[in-house]
Parts: C-alpha cells; structure tokens; sequence
C-alpha cells in the first residue's frame, strides 16, 4: 500500500512513476491482535495502529546509529507502504518474540516491526493473514478533543479495518514529517495522543481543500487509485500553514 501526500512536490506519497520506484522497496509491518473471543473496537485499533508508526519513527533505534535506521531509512527513501496482518494465540507469541515494539491502546495492541523488504518478510509474519481484520465499535466513539491530533477518515469510503489501520499510519506520518523537532518532542512526549474519526461529509471538502497533510491511496487494494482515505488534523498544522 503506498501512498501520497496532497502536499505535492518530491513526495514518495505521490502517485504515478516516481524514482522512488526505482529503488527497492521495503514495507511496514504491522500485526494487530485479534483473539477469536476478544477483538479490539475497531477504532481503538486504528488509533493504535497510527501511535504504533509514530512511535517506531521517534525511537532511538531508528534514529542516527540505531540498529534499526538504515532499515527506516531505506522504507522512506521508497514508496512508503504499510501492511497490517492479524494474529492470535501462538501467532502473537511468535510475532512477539520478533524485533519490534508493542503498542497497546483500550482494547486494541499492535506490534510494529522494522521495515523488511517488500519479499522478504520473517517467515513468522509471512504466515499471518491479511484479510479478516473486520472489527467493530461496541459503543459509537465520543466526539473528539478539538485540542488534540485527529485523523479524520473519508466518510464515503468502505475500507476494512486493516486497510484503515495502514491509512491512519500514513496520515500521522505525514503530520509527524510536517512538525518542527520541538513540535515532534512535545507529541512524543505527552504519548502521542490522537483521535481517528470519520469526518462529517459536510466538512471533507473543507478538510481536504486546505493545507492539512492529505493520504491518497494508490489503489492497490480495495479502493480506486488517487482515493483521498484520511486527513491529518493536527493542533500545530492547523495554526501555521507549511509549504
């Protein structure tokens, strides 16, 4: 899955023929739990999936000398992409015992991994399966705090939790680029709060003709290519236009 930014300019979100094509090309791995008698709210888990890519992005092992930075840096010099698996039981104890960092919501954890290349998953992840990650709210979500962080999902789009899970990554990615280091510490440090809603149809216009960090989909799976899928609504993105 790989996606662009509405921003323009040398994106690797951008769609169409890109150099970043010509590079090899590495994916985001993400595994959501998902126990046959206990799933996550879905929405927690799209919450959780974008803290997960936040937190893997500002960890010292991906930054500077860290172990896991040439990995990092490889995936983003290439076509971002991330792909989200589900596991259960001894699935998730060996995904577990892999390279990565659990990150645990209300009722949701996902486990984010260094990016791998595109064919070259650990076989514990290669087994896991793509499809069956359609999970539910038991409770409508409460309106979220207009001070915080919102990913503010297409309200016309029919996407599966794990397609979701992936979009809501890009679009804090994309707010995570577009801060300043200060702006990056003060999220980071207060734990990366966010809120993943769908947007009023009335107000997507507005959210998406402005200057917000925009994720469009490539079309690989699901939806059409070029799809707007999320919006990245943050307090600091709102207050000073970027270019």
């Amino acid at each position: 899955m790989s996606h662009d930014s509405s921003s323009g300019g040398d994106s690797p979100f951008r769609p169409g023929p890109d150099v970043r094509d010509e590079a090899p090309q590495f994916v985001l791995p993400l595994v959501v739990r998902i126990e046959r008698n206990a799933p996550p709210a879905r929405t927690d888990a799209l919450e959780t999936s974008a803290r997960a890519v936040l937190t893997i992005l500002s960890d010292e092992r991906s930054l500077g000398e860290g172990e896991w930075a040439q990995a990092i840096h490889d995936w983003q010099d290439a076509r971002i992409r991330k792909v989200v698996r589900r596991a259960r039981g001894a699935e998730w104890r060996r995904a577990e015992g892999l390279p990565g960092i659990t990150v645990t919501g209300k009722s949701a954890e996902v486990r984010v991994f260094p990016p791998v290349p595109l064919d070259g998953w650990p076989k514990e992840l290669a087994k896991l399966q793509v499809s069956g990650t359609d999970l539910d709210d038991p409770e409508p979500p409460v309106d979220a705090d207009p001070s915080a962080p919102v990913l503010w999902l297409n309200p016309e789009l029919d996407m599966s939790a794990g397609k979701a899970m992936a979009q809501t990554g890009h679009a804090a990615q994309l707010a995570w680029w577009e801060l300043s280091d200060e702006e990056r510490a003060g999220w980071r440090d207060a734990g990366f709060p966010l809120a993943v809603r769908a947007a009023d149809p009335a107000r997507w216009g507005a959210l998406t003709s402005g200057a917000l960090p925009l994720v469009r989909d490539a079309g690989f799976t699901e939806i059409a290519p070029g799809s707007c899928t999320v919006v990245a609504d943050h307090p600091a993105l709102r207050r000073t236009p970027r270019g």
